[in-house]
């Protein structure tokens, strides 16, 4: 039985920070009910890890910049014969949509930079450089925090609720971007000698690869738009072998 494990690396600093953020987001909403302690310090070190990241860059300049770029992709693909133009003119309506909903919102997390709760608690992770699920959560370190989680179950699901949701906008841009950039080339069978593999990167932005876990390899991975290179490391770095010829699959996006 095969069991296909994806890897991601990204070849430029737009698409590092914009998978930064697909996985924040993530992780902010793969505990939306929070009924512990460790419930909400996971929740509220992802979301001041989101902020820090949203306040070092034009994150919405370049969303918008990207989906114009991506709406003049699928107009010459729409002069190709034979494609689908229907699918075609629905993913150019999308992209205008949320270019139009991504330039009428508000800037982007303001809404959970002046909660006071998600200030309170990212003051004070930030300034102890807490980590660990029992970093600051008692109730001297955090009343405000301590009180919140006795309040009813509804009342901070209608809190949470409305924090992800002030993330939509972000949300819908980011996830349209990447999907069409994710699917934007097939994978193909490439093989390294003795773990190590390069190419030239066509000005992509993304690297995915396909590895069997059977091989039990990890890929490290360096480079930029115009060239990488991929060295195969065996998990265990002391018993493991990489084989002298490896196949994997490879798309540059």
């Amino acid at each position: 039985m095969h069991t296909p494990v994806l890897f991601e690396h990204p070849l430029n600093e737009k698409m590092r920070t914009w998978l930064r953020i697909e996985f924040l987001i993530q992780q902010m909403a793969f505990r939306p009910q929070i009924a512990s302690h460790a419930d909400a310090l996971h929740f509220f070190r992802n979301a001041g890890d989101l902020l820090d990241v949203l306040e070092r860059g034009e994150v919405r300049t370049d969303l918008v910049k990207e989906l114009e770029r991506q709406q003049r992709k699928l107009q010459s693909w729409a002069e190709v014969p034979g494609v689908d133009q229907e699918r075609i003119n629905e993913l150019r309506h999308q992209l205008k949509q949320s270019s139009s909903t991504l330039m009428a919102a508000p800037r982007i997390g303001q809404f959970l930079r002046e909660d006071r709760l998600i200030a309170l608690v990212r003051q004070r992770l930030r300034g102890r450089g807490c980590f660990s699920n029992s970093c600051a959560i008692s109730s001297f370190d955090l009343p405000t925090l301590h009180i919140w989680l006795h309040m009813p179950q509804a009342h901070r699901d209608e809190q949470v609720a409305s924090w992800l949701a002030s993330l939509d906008p972000l949300v819908q841009s980011l996830s349209l971007i990447l999907d069409l950039i994710r699917n934007s080339a097939l994978f193909r069978k490439q093989t390294s000698l003795n773990g190590f593999y390069q190419d030239n990167g066509e000005d992509a932005d993304l690297l995915r690869l396909r590895l069997d876990l059977a091989h039990q390899l990890y890929p490290q991975i360096s480079g930029h738009k115009s060239r990488f290179a991929i060295r195969f490391l065996a998990l265990d770095s002391e018993y493991g072998i990489v084989p002298e010829r490896f196949d994997f699959e490879l798309a540059c996006c």
